[in-house]
């Protein structure tokens, strides 16, 4: 009786439904902000499950929207609930929550892009990377149009313990279109296999929870959604600089149906391109014909760490962008075109006059 009493405590108040918030506040979702309302408890319960269990933890959600997944982490036992929310239009309904729990929901209007996590919680939560997680969740239904760059924004914080990371391996649970929801989980060989894969995995244990039918969205968006859960590994599967990782997986899945070694290619300059990739898939020992879906994370822990050794013999290398060299040389095709005409129109054995000065 005692702990079923505890656990009612933590339990919100009678409140308005979320659907009679929306119509209280007048609200809508804004289409250019990828906003899709997730009204069914039930469903918001299971998201918040999936990230274990939250009794007296601290949690970061991601827009709140009208505050039905709020709702069912405060219910779930969490003693202290950041919300960031970049549109104002919800900030009132929140405050409602907050009243209804005092002390345990703290409302941040702001962009989650730009906020900094690594301020918003007391550091006596900290623990090490070494160990278990600390109790800190990242938890969010996230807009369509900020989950990918916000998930590698995170990645890369997960890389260098920095940002919600510097508390040790916190958690995160988050929804994605259903086909980026299998693009993070995709295994070696599947056709979702994607840079994305590469990404995640190599620096995060990751799960594909369950899937939620579009229709369950107000309103209703094109595509089912997915729920992902990620865990920090303890160590990375490659031990290289982020940034270096994700040009080299990026280069090699630019041409995900061609032999890998044609996105290997585009690592060098011109110049030396044949004799580099060479060199690089000697050193790494990758088939240079398999497909970039076809390649492991050791493979490309290999491919990885033979473009660093490249790179700290030639560091220029590591700037290198083929785009670049690419649009420079369209600038100069197109300029060489625009000055041709001046030359070719003057007739035969006539001598040219001085350009005039520009």
């Amino acid at each position: 009786m005692a702990a079923s009493g505890k656990l009612a405590s933590f339990r919100l108040p009678p409140l308005p439904t979320v659907g009679e918030l929306i119509k209280l506040y007048n609200l809508r979702a804004e289409k250019q902000l990828s906003q899709n309302f997730l009204l069914d408890l039930r469903l918001t319960d299971k998201i918040v499950r999936q990230a274990g269990s939250l009794r007296d933890a601290h949690v970061c959600e991601v827009g709140p929207g009208p505050g039905g997944l709020t709702r069912s982490i405060l219910n779930a036992g969490a003693a202290d609930l950041l919300v960031v929310e970049k549109d104002t239009r919800f900030i009132p309904g929140l405050k409602l929550l907050s009243e209804a729990a005092p002390g345990r929901l703290r409302i941040v209007h702001g962009d989650i892009l730009t906020y900094r996590l690594d301020r918003g919680f007391p550091t006596n939560i900290s623990k090490p990377w070494e160990g278990d997680p600390p109790n800190l969740h990242i938890i969010g239904n996230l807009p369509f149009s900020v989950s990918t760059p916000l998930i590698i924004k995170w990645l890369e914080n997960v890389a260098n313990r920095t940002g919600p990371f510097m508390f040790g391996r916190t958690r995160l649970t988050l929804t994605f279109q259903k086909e980026v929801a299998e693009r993070l989980t995709a295994s070696t060989g599947s056709k979702q296999r994607s840079r994305l894969s590469i990404m995640a995995q190599y620096l995060c244990t990751v799960h594909n929870c369950f899937t939620i039918p579009g229709r369950a969205f107000v309103p209703k968006p094109e595509v089912d959604v997915g729920v992902v859960h990620f865990t920090p590994l303890v160590q990375p599967q490659i031990q290289q600089p982020f940034q270096l990782v994700e040009k080299v997986v990026r280069n090699v899945f630019q041409f995900r149906r061609k032999h890998c070694h044609k996105g290997v290619e585009k690592l060098f300059p011109e110049a030396r391109r044949v004799e580099l990739t060479q060199e690089m898939m000697q050193k790494a020992d990758v088939d240079p014909i398999l497909r970039p879906t076809e390649l492991t994370i050791p493979q490309f822990r290999a491919l990885a760490d033979a473009y660093a050794r490249l790179c700290a013999h030639e560091p220029a290398l590591l700037t290198y962008e083929f785009r670049e060299e690419l649009r420079l040389k369209h600038v100069a095709r197109k300029s060489n075109t625009a000055s041709s005409p001046a030359f070719m129109d003057a007739p035969s054995g006539v001598a040219e006059s001085p350009l005039p000065p520009r």
